[in-house]
């Protein structure tokens, strides 16, 4: 059994999702592992991890409009019974910061999954993503730490 610290680096194209799973995929086989976990966390306080459908593009336009429907920009109303309008205090970076801020608090910013011969062991329509809730193009950066066994000999391979 053997473990590794790294990191990898994302550049994101805005508010929406960032597919990583290849990229997840070929880290653990350019680091020889065969199966274990892997811990995934995001170092940032403005984006999120997710797990989610891979194959209908529409499923990734809904969530995005739907946590904008549920957390809006510059101001939110109330659910008291006056329904009073409330204006974000943290506004200094822009109208997205405070709201990505609370996106990130409502969806993850870690994930562990499993993997089994070099790859991970997601359903048939499952990717991972990295989930960006700021409006411009943003380097995010997500710590991995892998627990597993790594490939014994040069006639293991993956496929």
């Amino acid at each position: 059994m053997e473990q590794i610290f790294s990191k990898l680096n994302f550049i994101t194209n805005g508010e929406g999702f960032t597919d990583i799973t290849e990229d997840l995929n070929l880290f653990i086989k350019k680091n020889n592992f065969y199966s274990g976990i892997f811990n995934l966390s995001s170092l940032h306080t403005s984006c999120s991890l997710t797990i989610n459908e891979n194959a209908d593009p529409n499923v990734l336009k809904d969530l995005k409009k739907y946590m904008q429907s549920l957390v809006p920009y510059n101001s939110y109303s109330s659910l008291t019974k006056n329904r009073e309008e409330i204006y974000y205090e943290h506004f200094q970076e822009g109208s997205d910061d405070m709201p990505a801020h609370i996106k990130t608090a409502l969806t993850n910013t870690n994930l562990s999954l499993s993997f089994q011969n070099g790859k991970i062991m997601l359903g048939t329509w499952q990717s991972i993503y990295l989930w960006e809730h700021r409006f411009s193009r943003k380097k995010r950066t997500i710590s991995i730490h892998i627990i597993g066994e790594k490939i014994t000999n040069t006639y293991n391979e993956i496929e």
